[in-house]
């Protein structure tokens, strides 16, 4: 199949008039679903490459940016957890027929987390990408902490990129109230939790824990001893597509 990247993405209109960039491809079910991480978009390198593998593959995918990210109209400053897992089910809800299966980076781990609850008959699957859930909680200091409740909002520099990390009161709110490691999951579908040891943003822990707390049976974590946050090498990316592979194979 040939390749959608330079063609500008396609636009959907939330119910008040904010449009939201996506790109969906056809093929064979379950539908991927790529979800990215925090202040990332849907044409970073681990989403790009696992669409292009469902192209080869002739797998339907859907990738897209929350509010405010990416291509999306709306303000970054303006999001909050509940906001974008909003996003993903109005898309998903509206585009895609049949089941899904959910690929999270990062914080897009901790939104497919919430989806899979919120859709239980939908997901079919799910896989973890150094998944952060409740980074809120255990992501911040007392001190950031303070500074949130004082001035509304975090600005730090990024390991990732030119522009700064910048996180608000409304944000760590609506993470807080978001919460998932404190009880059991009610999650039953296959889940797969890729997970570097050398990763500075999530101690891979983190990957074990929610792997305890997750109801399904068919749970597999699987550490990269020298994997860092981001988990976008060559490598890392193979393993990513053997993953998704199998488990699609397997539903």
């Amino acid at each position: 199949m040939e390749s959608t990247e330079f063609l500008p993405p396609a636009m959907f209109a939330r119910p008040d008039g904010l449009r939201l960039a996506y790109r969906h491809r056809a093929g064979q079910g379950p539908t991927v679903v790529f979800l990215p991480g925090y202040m990332s978009n849907m044409e970073g390198g681990k989403a790009v490459a696992l669409d292009d593998w469902a192209g080869r593959s002739r797998r339907a995918m859907l990738r897209l940016d929350y509010a405010g990210n990416g291509a999306s109209e709306g303000r970054f400053d303006e999001g909050t957890l509940a906001g974008w897992r909003d996003d993903v089910l109005l898309l998903i809800d509206s585009l895609v027929e049949g089941p899904v299966v959910l690929v999270g980076s990062s914080m897009g781990g901790w939104l497919a987390l919430l989806v899979a609850l919120a859709r239980p008959g939908r997901v079919a699957g799910l896989v973890g990408i150094a998944a952060a859930p409740d980074f809120t909680d255990w992501g911040f200091t007392d001190a950031d902490k303070a500074l949130l409740a004082t001035e509304g909002r975090i600005v730090e520099p990024s390991p990732y990129g030119e522009e700064p990390s910048v996180t608000t009161l409304g944000f760590w709110q609506s993470g807080q109230d978001l919460r998932v490691l404190e009880s059991e999951l009610a999650i039953d579908c296959p889940v797969r939790l890729l997970q570097g040891q050398d990763d500075p943003e999530v101690p891979w822990q983190t990957a074990l824990r929610l792997a305890a707390q997750l109801r399904s049976s068919d749970v597999q974590t699987l550490l990269v001893k020298d994997g860092d946050h981001r988990l976008s090498r060559d490598a890392d990316i193979a393993l990513l597509i053997r993953t998704v592979a199998a488990l699609l194979d397997q539903l």
